[in-house]
């Protein structure tokens, strides 16, 4: 399978190395990107061949091309694209991008795939959402599925709508959960901790706590559960979270998240 990128920045570069770890030439991969020391960066680290502009020697008999641009730059990028990009599957990685959108710049083309990946997928431990245009084969979804696959799980939604819920829980959630340790290491050092110890003790928990949530069978409410003793230390830390309205605080801020990604489907789609 011959495979395109359009753009050739951090996310593009996890996937080309994703793909190259699974087994994926780099003979078969080509990137676009317009910066000189990108492309030489790309080149050095990858052997891919990398390209300034598109044009058929880039793109042509290319089966998938993704686009991995940002959502600004997005309607410019693919415009010239659609007799470039007939034969393929294209994928794009833009947030509030709309296929619908992507489709009427490339000239109508069908065979899309929307994506939303989050930053975890710079160390291969990401998860991105998946949502098609109606009518694209289940051989389009599982080549999509295969590519995005390479920095980390996937999740199909029925509905491209859905992805900006996806948008808001996992696309934003890095930051969440970064805030999250932000705050914990801020209490640690105003308990006496140092630096180093706040953030070795922080970002190990997250770290630990998350794998054991995802080898378990149990659910987090189930594993909390496990964890908080009656009367205890975590039972006293608990309630002074759930007093403040935790819950209902983060659930706020994920709807608020959600509309800003619907807004923004609607902003770069009205061109």
């Amino acid at each position: 399978m011959q495979i395109g990128f359009i753009g050739g920045g951090n996310m593009a570069a996890a996937l080309v190395g994703g793909l190259l770890a699974r087994g994926t030439t780099a003979g078969s991969i080509r990137v676009v990107e317009p910066l000189a020391a990108q492309r030489e960066a790309l080149h050095e680290r990858f052997g891919v061949a990398v390209f300034e502009r598109a044009g058929p020697d880039a793109l042509g008999g290319a089966d998938l091309v993704v686009i991995a641009v940002k959502p600004q730059q997005m309607r410019e990028a693919v415009t010239p694209l659609g007799p470039l990009v007939r034969d393929a599957l294209v994928v794009s990685v833009a947030a509030g991008i709309r296929a619908q959108d992507l489709s009427r710049w490339l000239g109508g083309h069908r065979r899309i795939v929307r994506a939303m990946p989050n930053t975890p997928a710079l160390i291969g431990m990401g998860v991105t959402g998946l949502a098609a245009l109606p009518g694209t084969s289940a051989a389009d979804r599982g080549t999509a599925e295969r590519v995005l696959g390479a920095v980390g799980p996937t999740v199909w939604v029925d509905d491209e709508s859905m992805l900006d819920a996806v948008t808001a829980v996992s696309g934003s959630g890095p930051a969440y959960v970064f805030l999250f340790m932000e705050a914990m290491q801020e209490a640690a050092l105003a308990l006496g901790l140092d630096a180093r110890q706040a953030r070795d003790l922080t970002l190990n928990t997250f770290a630990g706590a998350a794998q054991l949530a995802l080898r378990s069978d149990e659910s987090p409410a189930t594993l909390r559960e496990r964890v908080t003793s009656k009367g205890g230390t975590t039972a006293a830390a608990l309630a002074v979270m759930e007093a403040g309205g935790l819950r209902a605080l983060l659930a706020r801020a994920i709807e608020a998240a959600r509309v800003r990604s619907v807004e923004m489907g609607e902003e770069f789609g009205r061109s």
